[in-house]
């Protein structure tokens, strides 16, 4: 099962489109990103400490919600 991170890279766009591809694009430049959880809560208290590039944790939580999509789909 492929990560959250690796799944949000999939959204990294040079113009986004969207807070999303904007999500993407700064996780990306966040080297201290946990890139190889799954784990909702150790991401969710990553963010919240210093996510300072999210405009809200909703963000989050969308990207979240389409991981899990992806993810139920592949079983």
């Amino acid at each position: 099962m492929k990560s959250f991170y690796h799944f949000l890279m999939k959204f990294r766009h040079p113009k986004p489109k969207d807070e999303i591809s904007r999500f993407a694009n700064e996780a990306y430049l966040d080297h201290s990103f946990p890139k190889n959880t799954d784990d909702y809560n150790e991401l969710s208290s990553y963010l919240e400490m210093n996510g300072l590039y999210l405009k809200s944790m909703s963000i989050f939580d969308e990207a979240w919600e389409l991981y899990n999509i992806e993810i139920v789909k592949s079983l």
